[in-house]
């Protein structure tokens, strides 16, 4: 039975360009976009917003570019991105967000794919596109973001925005939120992109369900890190802010974040694990280092965290000033998604008074199903599921894991031209999400593994490799890792683990005791390290063969390791 949740009230909105005008006229001098860069335009309060749209708008419409034609949109984050990206939905434009981190040949095919008649793009993908114009024969307009080019026909989105009059700022074409509004491009299992269609009412009703159960307010500063072509990004770290009212500051880079939150003094981050991991191994090392630090730190994470529960909420932020400092002194929430979180990272980051939550979605779900609130959470689980969302586990097994499935308004069309594919994806009004779980008796959602991942051992119970994953992921040693079922000489299915060491791990070993690094000292201290952890799985999921990597594994762009490459 689904659990009753106290929610808080929340504007009703039917579509992204009902959200658009509201918030364009409820926060009218707020400042709601801004670049950590110098791009043309770098800099939006929700009127400039509002002026910038309808202008752009104008200018796709005296193209002659029609209303449901397919636009596509590649760049950095940035305040040009979000602007196209929402010019596109207000102006009834079906978006077509692609990756920036693919390849060549990737993004042709996205652009072919997705049968767009115009693309938008920043200056890096200028020459991909000048070299490839003959083979992009839907493609009637060129907008870079950055500047024109005559030779190429290419227009410039900050000239063509302000040569443009603004005139009449009522009339914006008739929206129907049940209509493909966007289609975003995920890789599937042999790595095939598959195009996810979405309507503004699936975006629309994210937005509400998510606000609803995690309050958020125009005083927020969002700082997006991101990649905003990620259903992840655009729907929770762009759409939400928007939606309540809230600014976005788009970072720098990766490197520096820590910096960029304290420039902005962020009260909310959206990241993937790895982001928080880092963060949260680098606060630790730096506490480590210093004897009086790493004697006291325990100590008063153990004092506060009583005092918390006895009410004194405040305490740990005035205790751990100085680390929140670091982070800008205004952090609210750390919000994780795109992967499980570590729940040793999750408890470390809130013992220092961080409020750390995560939850869990599919860009096929527009993409959020279920989240940790900030007075309700469970570190290991996945939170709990959206209002507007149904769950239901399929098949359990004897510890009552089985496929999650999901029913609601947010859950998408189907796969763009693969009617077999959505067919296959969807049982009686259900979408089957692939992923294997349960559900709690408090209604938390807890993720076990993906379904096509498991490895059926050889006495046929089902062994979940991200479980054996995150165990070996807390070795000192291990940067990363990846378990899968491998043939042996007798073709059984054992369990065998690739391994990509942590280098510095090492280079602190050889100086504290004055040893060489060398492959058999890699081998040796690997295999402690995997008899170790052997040592607190059950038999039938212990490690057999594992073997070490020279290179780190290739990843997805919310860090999620490319299973599909591994042999």
């Amino acid at each position: 039975m689904k659990k009753k949740l106290k929610l808080h009230d929340v504007p009703k909105i039917d579509s992204i360009q009902e959200m658009v005008l509201n918030s364009c006229t409820n926060h009218k001098d707020k400042l709601a976009l801004e670049d950590l860069q110098n791009y043309p335009i770098n800099r939006a309060t929700y009127s400039d917003l509002k002026e910038n749209i309808l202008k752009f708008g104008k200018v796709l419409q005296g193209l002659g570019l029609k209303e449901r034609s397919h636009v596509a949109l590649i760049g950095e984050n940035r305040v040009q991105w979000s602007i196209s990206y929402l010019t596109l939905m207000s102006f009834n434009y079906v978006v077509v967000p692609i990756d920036k981190n693919l390849t060549e040949s990737e993004i042709l095919n996205i652009i072919h794919e997705s049968d767009s008649e115009a693309i938008i793009f920043s200056n890096t993908y200028s020459n991909v596109l000048s070299e490839n114009k003959s083979i992009l024969k839907s493609l009637r307009f060129y907008i870079n973001m950055d500047e024109s080019s005559e030779e190429n026909n290419f227009l410039s989105m900050a000239e063509l925005i302000e040569q443009q009059e603004i005139g009449d700022t009522t009339i914006l074409p008739k929206i129907n939120p049940d209509d493909l509004a966007e289609i975003i491009f995920t890789s599937g299992s042999l790595g095939r992109a598959k195009g996810v269609m979405l309507s503004q009412k699936n975006l629309a009703t994210n937005l509400m369900d998510m606000v609803s159960m995690l309050m958020m307010y125009p005083s927020d500063r969002f700082l997006s890190v991101l990649p905003i072509h990620h259903t992840y990004e655009c729907t929770c770290g762009m759409l939400c802010p928007m939606y309540v009212g809230a600014s976005v500051h788009y970072a720098r880079s990766l490197k520096t974040v820590a910096e960029d939150m304290q420039k902005v003094k962020a009260t909310i981050v959206l990241g993937v694990p790895l982001l928080f991991d880092k963060m949260f191994k680098k606060v630790m090392k730096a506490i480590n280092e210093d004897k009086k630090k790493a004697f006291l730190v325990p100590k008063l994470i153990k004092i506060t965290n009583l005092t918390q529960k006895l009410g004194a909420k405040g305490l740990k932020k005035k205790i751990f000033n100085e680390l929140q400092e670091k982070f800008g002194g205004a952090i609210r929430i750390f919000i994780v998604g795109g992967a499980a979180a570590d729940p040793v990272v999750a408890e470390g980051l809130q013992g220092f008074g961080f409020s750390f939550l995560q939850g869990y979605g599919l860009t096929e779900t527009s993409p959020i199903l279920a989240v940790n609130r900030i007075d309700e959470f469970k570190n290991d689980s996945a939170g709990l599921s959206l209002p507007s969302v149904e769950l239901k586990i399929i098949d359990p097994d004897e510890n009552g894991v089985g496929e999650i499935y999901a029913k609601g308004n947010s859950v998408m069309l189907g796969y763009y031209k693969n009617k077999e594919q959505t067919d296959d994806t969807f049982e009686n009004g259900w979408f089957k999400t692939g992923d294997l779980g349960y559900i709690d008796n408090d209604g938390f959602l807890h993720i076990s593994g993906r379904k096509k991942n498991v490895i059926i051992s050889n006495s046929g119970k089902n062994v979940f490799p991200e479980e054996i994953e995150d165990q070996l992921n807390h070795s000192p040693y291990i940067q990363e890792c990846l378990v899968y079922g491998e043939k042996d000489q007798k073709q059984n299915e054992i369990i065998a683990a690739q391994i990509f060491v942590d280098t510095e791990a090492f280079l602190l070993m050889s100086q504290e005791k004055n040893v060489k690094i060398s492959d058999n000292l890699i081998h040796e201290t690997i295999s402690i390290e995997v008899d170790r952890i052997n040592k607190k799985l059950a038999s039938y999921k212990r490690i057999v063969r594992f073997h070490i990597r020279d290179t780190e594994f290739e990843k997805t762009t919310t860090q999620k390791i490319k299973r599909y490459l591994i042999k």
